[in-house]
């Protein structure tokens, strides 16, 4: 399959080399890749070149992909870096070892309850975890919930996957996010965390019950079912899902917003709670066989017991007592122990790698900076001194002096280093289209003192430099400032929604096109209005969205049979 893709081999920016093509869809390209600079795979997803070629949707896919860098969450790939240039448009994102949980459930069928409470909890602390940073997913599906071997949900493609739907829509591609549309958003509202949670819902539903809530012959007739009709009800497809669980899927899946649950971590609380009420067997699994109760004999009260009896029932109570303390009092003796164990003691007793450090006095500081295997292990910090009998970046001096026996740590062993320059004055280096961390890095270690200003960019990605001032190459004195200037991403302008409803085709395009907005695509539905008039539209008029957005139409194709 990667015979004769000619991006196999391809090393990005100096840092990622692509290994090998491990997934496609209708927006990008998935490889496989290794990070050189921290020597870990990664996957990358290259934008396909007629995507990229559309400047509105290229401008959202990297301001998409920085917010979602932002996130951390062990339920949700994890995206490293994004890059954002004229040749190629790529993000970087954590390489998942698993399948897709449409995948699982294909293989699978139904699943137990259990299981899809499991899986449940994972996804809505996800999506809590992005609602609380003010992102919304907006395309909640199997196809993009990735699973582990170990069963860990990783959910995928925040804010990204809805992108491509809109690429697939305008070219009349049929699509499966359709099935888990939340009503406002079938409507052309604008989505917000409950929509992601009304999808969770039909996720949920599909899990134990095999199939999606609503079916059709076109993506109108769907999303009109989304609106109004109300699903089967889940215990007639599934007799063995406990009455809670049913309870707790159709509030996700509430049509009405108010009935919704309002946060993905009020869902994932009730969820949580079912689990534990499951253990400890409060919760009336259908699939149990009904068990008869035993007979139980009332005991006597205390005042109906002898002296005696009272006596000897007291002292076993107390050793009882006893017993169970110096049972707990040892639990938490050895919880502690294993804590400790595990976050202290065993790296002081782990073995560590020492090796002697070698001498870097004479060596050229700039083939020491370009050797990868000299930077994955040493950590250098920079001063430069004036010697006019050495010539320029010569390593001089060394602390800790060759020799010493050190210790290997993931970060990078510290290792202080003086370096000649012949000049008090120093060349600014090329800092454009640098993180602005490794700009940092270069400039202290060039000597320079460095200062910062932010400013957006169109074409330079969040967090890359745009300028520097002095330019690069220009020679300064040692220790003078260097001001960079920071691209904090694209300016994003917003624009009001016309409203489209009771005109043409035509005259809804061009009145898109006048309001900055782009044509989106059309669904045609049967109703009583005349044939070619615009019914309804996606997002709904007044609304503020941003410039160039799409909209989509939904056309009237005259009264049906």
């Amino acid at each position: 399959m990667n015979e004769n893709d000619k991006n196999i081999g391809l090393l990005l920016d100096d840092r990622y080399e692509l290994l090998e093509k491990v997934g496609e869809g209708g927006m990008a390209v998935v490889y496989s890749a290794l990070d050189r600079r921290l020597n870990r795979n990664v996957a990358v997803k290259i934008m396909r070149d007629e995507m990229a070629a559309d400047e509105e949707f290229k401008r959202r896919f990297c301001a998409e992909s920085q917010a979602v860098a932002m996130m951390s969450h062990p339920n949700i790939v994890a995206v490293y870096d994004v890059s954002h240039s004229d040749q190629m448009e790529y993000i970087v994102m954590e390489l998942i070892d698993g399948i897709t949980l449409k995948q699982y459930m294909d293989r699978r069928g139904i699943l137990s309850w259990k299981e899809a409470v499991h899986f449940s909890k994972q996804i809505a602390r996800a999506l809590g975890h992005a609602h609380e940073r003010g992102i919304i997913h907006r395309d909640i599906k199997p196809q993009n919930i990735m699973l582990l071997r170990d069963g860990t949900i990783k959910v995928a493609d925040f804010g990204i996957a809805s992108l491509e739907n809109e690429f697939q829509e305008a070219d009349g591609q049929a699509i499966g996010s359709i099935h888990y549309i939340a009503p406002e958003q079938a409507r052309g509202d604008l989505p917000d965390a409950r929509s992601d949670i009304y999808s969770l819902g039909v996720v949920m539903y599909e899990m134990v019950t095999g199939e999606v809530p609503y079916t059709g012959d076109t993506l109108g007739e769907i999303a009109v079912k989304h609106m109004n009709a109300t699903p089967k009800p889940i215990r007639e497809l599934n007799q063995d899902l406990p009455e809670v669980l049913e309870e707790i899927i159709a509030r996700a899946m509430a049509p009405n917003l108010a009935d919704r649950y309002q946060t993905a971590a009020e869902l994932a609380d009730d969820l949580e709670q079912l689990s534990r009420d499951a253990a400890s067997g409060l919760v009336e699994d259908a699939s149990a066989e009904e068990v008869k109760a035993p007979d139980v004999k009332p005991v006597r009260s205390v005042s109906e017991l002898s002296k005696k009896s009272f006596a000897r029932r007291r002292r076993r109570a107390e050793r009882v007592s006893f017993l169970s303390g110096s049972f707990l009092l040892l639990a938490l003796c050895i919880a502690v122990f294993v804590f400790l164990w595990k976050y202290w003691v065993a790296d002081i007793f782990a073995p560590a790698e020492r090796f002697e450090l070698p001498d870097f006095v004479g060596k050229s500081y700039e083939q020491l900076e370009n050797d990868p295997e000299i930077l994955n292990r040493y950590r250098f910090e920079v001063t430069f001194v004036v010697d006019e009998d050495s010539p320029p970046g010569l390593v001089l001096k060394q602390e800790p002096k060759a020799g010493r026996s050190v210790m290997l740590v993931p970060s990078g062993v510290a290792v202080n280093l003086e370096v000649s320059t012949n000049s008090s004055q120093v060349a600014v280096p090329d800092l454009i289209n640098r993180n602005y961390v490794d700009a940092l890095l270069l400039l202290q270690n060039a000597g320079f003192v460095c200062e910062i200003e932010n400013a957006t960019s169109d074409t330079v990605s969040r967090d890359y430099v745009i300028s520097s001032s002095p330019a690069a190459g220009e020679e300064i004195s040692y220790g003078s400032t260097v001001y960079i200037t920071v691209s904090s991403g694209p300016e994003i302008l917003f624009v009001d929604v016309p409203n489209l409803v009771g005109i043409s085709e035509d005259a809804a395009k061009a009145k898109l096109e006048a309001a900055r907005l782009s044509y989106g695509g059309a669904e045609h539905v049967s109703s009583d209005f005349e044939a070619g008039t615009v019914i309804g539209q996606i997002p709904e008029a007044f609304s503020q969205i941003e410039e160039h957005s799409k909209i989509t139409l939904v056309i009237s194709s005259g009264p049906g049979e």
